[in-house]
């Protein structure tokens, strides 16, 4: 690393996008991932499908518990 740089023509929020929308990778444990890929061959569709399918019907329960 340098000992400094120079911003004096940086621009604040270059990169910035309010309407950006970022989809953060989700990392599952080896059985939880080969429990849902069975799952996911058997009903002929990929595993983000069956991931998502598992979570809305737990958010279902937990509003249901409220």
């Amino acid at each position: 690393m340098r000992s400094e740089y120079d911003f004096s023509k940086a621009e604040r929020g270059k990169f910035y996008r309010p309407d950006m929308k970022l989809n953060l990778p989700v990392y599952l444990d080896e059985e939880v991932q080969a429990f849902i890929q069975d799952i996911a061959e058997k009903k002929k569709t990929d595993l983000s499908s069956v991931v998502n399918q598992l979570l809305r019907s737990d958010m279902q329960l937990a509003e249901a518990m409220k």
